[in-house]
């Protein structure tokens, strides 16, 4: 059964799904969908041309769907979407796109912590955590399963490749790659992400070919390019090297090394 507060303000356009409950003081603009199972925190503010899957939780004081903080911005239709099952917690910001027809993107199963933000045209994946404090530029990428740590501001443009892990308050002015764990100033790759590997399923196997690599591309006096064409060499049929080698050729920023 529908449950709305009766202090909270939904546009009659507004479309929710017969089970949302919607608490006190909450906004809900007329261009909102949002699908079964959703909870919304008193004072939260769903706003713009915002989709909201099923089961989501979006705590007190989150803002979705507002205009993007880009000064080039003059009202072009843009768009929000964010999957299933995700956490966004207190003042947490996830704002439209700045480009006309395009959407900034929230996957599924993702948590973003308290006052995390999530700038125009991101595009986060499935099962990441943005801890608390997390700052993402325009046009950034947080590929499955990353982790980003607190108050760590990402410039724009940049790729976090999957279950990849940023430690807490460093700038990420360059691509992550992915399987990786970053920190320092400036952040460096400091190895393999080996506990989150292993927490995904990931077999002795498979890290210890991950390791090669990481050593050959971090730790060999070789140049990226050099170890890339080893890596395709002696890995070419390896899936998790392939999405490695991949990533980094696809690089225009730069890759963390």
């Amino acid at each position: 059964m529908l449950d709305i507060h009766p202090t909270a303000v939904v546009h009659a356009k507004a479309e929710l799904a017969s089970d949302v409950v919607v608490g006190p003081y909450a906004v809900i603009g007329p261009e909102v969908r949002i699908g079964r199972g959703c909870w919304i925190g008193a004072h939260a503010v769903l706003e713009g041309r915002t989709t909201i899957g099923q089961g989501n939780r979006i705590f007190h004081g989150a803002v979705i769907g507002a205009p993007p903080q880009d000064l080039k911005y003059r009202g072009e239709t843009s768009f929000v979407r964010i999957g299933d099952g995700n956490t966004i917690r207190e003042y947490a910001t996830i704002h439209l796109a700045c480009i006309e027809g395009e959407t900034t993107i929230v996957g599924d199963r993702s948590l973003l912590m308290a006052y995390s933000h999530v700038a125009h045209n991101c595009r986060i994946g499935n099962g990441v955590i943005l801890a608390n404090s997390v700052n993402l530029a325009g046009h950034v990428e947080v590929h499955d399963h990353a982790i980003v740590g607190g108050v760590t501001p990402v410039h724009q443009f940049v790729r976090i490749g999957t279950h990849s892990m940023i430690g807490g308050g460093y700038r990420v002015p360059k691509d992550v790659p992915p399987f990786a764990r970053a920190g320092g100033y400036p952040l460096r790759v400091v190895g393999l992400n080996s506990v989150g590997l292993e927490r995904h399923g990931f077999d002795e196997d498979r890290r210890a070919s991950l390791k090669r690599a990481f050593r050959l591309i971090f730790r060999s006096d070789l140049n990226v390019t050099q170890a890339v064409e080893r890596l395709q060499a002696e890995f070419g049929a390896d899936d998790d090297i392939r999405t490695l080698v991949d990533f980094i050729t696809a690089s225009t920023r730069g890759i963390t090394t």
